[in-house]
């Protein structure tokens, strides 16, 4: 590649303790298909990042990068199509860590949190730059390789798209429609929740409606190359074998009504033993969880957040 372009936003200012280090950096990490802009909404940053929040802007400063292959960043729609690097999470790290260390000159966070992929890779970075980041707060995922469902529903949308004949190897002139509305079908059955759909979308009539609205909205804006890249990048995920290594505090949190990473697995309860300083939270279903998107309503599990930053906060110091 001629160059690798790695967006990037930021909320606040940069503050410096009495040795110039900043001390008030916070990364927020995407899931997969999204991009940094899905923590600007009012759900998340209207809680958080409000005045008086806990992540508040006005004292923190907060990077909100998009990945390798998704948001501005450089991904596959953007010209070199099939023929883009098959890029995988230790690459999309390593992309975040260039952002805050060669981008925004830093050192140090005062806290990594992620959602869904966002989440995979909290944990990447927990072993990867162990003590780079105070804390860490990985929602809605595991520390072990996606197999099982998870794999195979991926796999499904992935195979849906290659098999349409309107890929083309990637070489398309239109997008392959009917590979993308499996593969978004796909996505809805993992991100939704049994409980929601049902009360919002009580009668047959209601739930069509849904879907064909659906449809619609991801046919306009998935790319295939990028879809297939995104759920593909997951592959060789394992932070099961050096979990020991993460010596910070860390607050992992599932929801019980999360498809993808069901509680009947036990996975995260016997894993996070073995993270020194972890703590593992399951939500349990009510009338405001959300399913897998549970993991971008911090009104839910904000309790936890306090309760690790209070955990992690550093030995006062003198600032400038």
């Amino acid at each position: 590649m001629a160059e690798l372009r790695l967006h990037y936003r930021v909320l606040g200012q940069p503050h410096r303790d009495n040795r110039g280090h900043v001390d008030n950096a916070v990364l927020i990490l995407h899931g997969t298909g999204g991009a940094g802009t899905q923590f600007l909404g009012p759900g998340f940053a209207g809680v958080l990042f409000v005045p008086g929040g806990l992540l508040d802007a006005s004292k923190y400063f907060i990077i909100l990068p998009d990945d390798i292959g998704h948001g501005k960043s450089s991904k596959p729609s953007d010209g070199m199509h099939a023929h883009f690097p098959q890029y995988d999470y230790d690459d999309m790290v390593l992309g975040e860590y260039l952002v805050v260390t060669q981008g925004l000159g830093l050192d140090h966070l005062r806290l990594i949190m992620g959602t869904s992929m966002g989440c995979m890779h909290s944990w990447v970075w927990g072993e990867t730059y162990p003590g780079f980041a105070d804390a860490l707060m990985p929602l809605a995922c595991m520390p072990v390789p996606v197999a099982g469902r998870n794999r195979m529903t991926r796999e499904m949308a992935i195979d849906a798209i290659i098999s349409d004949p309107s890929w083309m190897g990637g070489e398309y002139k239109t997008q392959p429609r009917q590979g993308l509305k499996t593969a978004a079908d796909m996505l809805i059955i993992m991100g939704s929740s049994p409980l929601q759909m049902q009360k919002n979308y009580p009668t047959r009539d209601a739930a069509d409606a849904y879907l064909k609205k659906t449809w619609a909205s991801d046919l306009e804006t998935l790319d295939a190359n990028d879809f297939l890249y995104q759920f593909n990048s997951s592959r060789n995920y394992d932070p099961s074998k050096d979990l020991e290594k993460i010596a910070v505090p860390v607050m992992a949190i599932n929801s019980a009504d999360d498809f993808i990473n069901p509680p009947e697995l036990g996975i995260v309860p016997k894993e996070i033993q073995r993270v020194p300083k972890g703590k593992f939270v399951i939500l349990p279903i009510t009338d405001a969880t959300r399913g897998h998107g549970t993991h971008t309503l911090p009104a839910i599990w904000s309790q936890y957040l306090a309760e690790l930053l209070a955990e992690s906060e550093p030995a006062a110091s003198t600032s400038n």
